[in-house]
């Protein structure tokens, strides 16, 4: 308590907006290519900087590529005879055009209550939050229950082939003893409205996620010039198979995190989704802006995302190339690639670029009651509850050998800020307050895990 009887601000509240904005500062933008990627290496070599001066010893890892830079510390916990628990997040972020955003997304600014910039959701929040803990544990003394190994990582935004990916390949031992981890794109509040006027924070933990693949097509033809008459052109070829897969509706899937997730929503709000319901796109609309990611969980999907093609305007090419990001619900794989081996016929050959398995595990257990116990301390009419997300994380690099995952990066946050739209959107930004929230949920969850 402080002298005036008011608690006292907490290590990690206090410093949790300084390291955030910190950290937007490096500029980690990941354009996929080993060429053109600015690489982790400063960020890195700074967040290690800050757990040694509390008092860590900390393992730098490049992951298989110049630059890649990855950190890793352990804190040991009360009992060490328990699996270990990995705190991770990357430190990778999508690149942004300067011109398109009010401020410049590597400014870190901290203006109008919100902290900006490229990452600020995606995920150097998270990666503050960690790291403000990790330090306030350290420098007060403070054992958890069981040893923490913070990871904070590089390539994510690549799929990890040169951050987890690599490293769970070829350095396991980083991971040895580790039997359950926590990391992004879970734990953000949604506010729904309740039958009696009053309205319901719940906090979606991510307990799933899609799979994740982007998948090359190619059709090849014969060359020629382009004033003939060509009833044989690769780009005719491929056009037509993009067309296809991209307007294809897969059938509608509701996995058991979905169906959980849309049960507690219906209860809390008195809504109505009917999961079967062919409507229930519709219906979701109810939700707001998050059904945007809860939509697009219902179904697979597979959207074109790259063409390339020729090299003159008078001469028909002889290839002609496309990108699909394809993301699969759980269950899905075989069914989903026989469905795209149909649309695209077989004059349009598929490879995979990048292929990771879906997850999805259940919503209970101690570390799920360790969660809902620490939001509940911060709002008391919070509740937790489970989604898939529609995207990836690292955490399919790390089911891989056999860790429990779960999203859970708190932060409370206003109804009206759009939330979903500024992952990898213009003028990317978080609440001061969400952060402070965030760090203080964090600190509870961690000293009781």
């Amino acid at each position: 308590m402080s002298e005036t009887g008011e608690p006292r601000t907490s290590r990690a509240v206090s410093e949790v907006v300084d390291l955030v904005s910190t950290l937007i500062r490096f500029d980690t933008s990941n354009t996929g290519e080993l060429a053109t990627t600015k690489g982790e290496r400063e960020c890195a070599q700074w967040v290690a900087d800050q757990l040694h001066q509390a008092g860590y010893t900390t393992e730098y890892v490049e992951s298989g590529a110049d630059g890649r830079g990855n950190v890793f510390a352990r804190l040991k916990g009360a009992d060490s005879s328990r699996g270990a628990l990995m705190m991770h997040g990357h430190l990778d972020v999508v690149p942004a055009e300067a011109g398109d955003w009010s401020v410049h997304p590597f400014s870190g600014a901290v203006q109008d209550g919100y902290v900006w910039g490229r990452g600020a959701v995606d995920m150097k929040d998270m990666v503050g939050m960690m790291l403000a803990v990790a330090r306030q544990f350290k420098i007060e003394g403070t054992v958890p229950p069981r040893d923490i190994v913070f990871a904070f990582l590089a390539d994510e935004e690549n799929g990890g082939r040169w951050g987890s990916q690599w490293l769970v390949d070829n350095r396991p031992d980083l991971f040895a003893g580790i039997t359950e981890a926590v990391g992004e794109v879970g734990g953000f509040s949604l506010t729904v409205p309740r039958p009696d006027g009053s309205e319901r924070r719940l906090y979606l933990v991510e307990t799933a996620e899609k799979g994740l693949g982007w998948m090359r097509l190619r059709a090849k033809a014969r060359a020629g010039h382009g004033s003939f008459l060509h009833e044989d052109n690769a780009v005719t070829i491929l056009a037509q198979a993009v067309a296809r897969l991209g307007t294809h509706t897969f059938p509608l899937v509701v996995s058991d995190s979905v169906a959980e997730f849309l049960a507690a929503v219906t209860e809390e709000s008195g809504l109505q989704f009917e999961p079967g319901s062919p409507d229930i796109e519709g219906q979701l609309a109810k939700l707001g802006t998050i059904s945007r990611i809860i939509g697009a969980t219902l179904r697979d999907t597979a959207n074109p995302t790259m063409l390339q093609a020729g090299y003159k305007a008078n001469v028909i090419p002889q290839t002609a190339e496309a990108v699909i990001d394809c993301r699969v619900v759980p269950g899905r794989q075989a069914e989903f690639e026989k469905e795209v081996d149909a649309l695209i016929g077989p004059d349009v050959e598929r490879e995979w670029i990048t292929k990771l398995d879906s997850y999805e595990t259940t919503f209970d257990g101690h570390l799920v009651d360790a969660m809902n116990a620490a939001i509940l301390a911060h709002d008391p009419d919070g509740r937790t509850v489970p989604y898939m997300l529609s995207g990836g994380t690292d955490a399919k690099a790390f089911a891989r050998i056999g860790i429990r995952c779960f999203g859970f990066a708190p932060l409370q946050l206003p109804p009206e800020l759009d939330f979903t739209a500024l992952f990898h959107g213009v003028d990317e930004r978080v609440p001061v307050a969400s952060l402070e929230f965030g760090a203080s949920v964090l600190e509870h969850f961690l000293l009781n895990c």
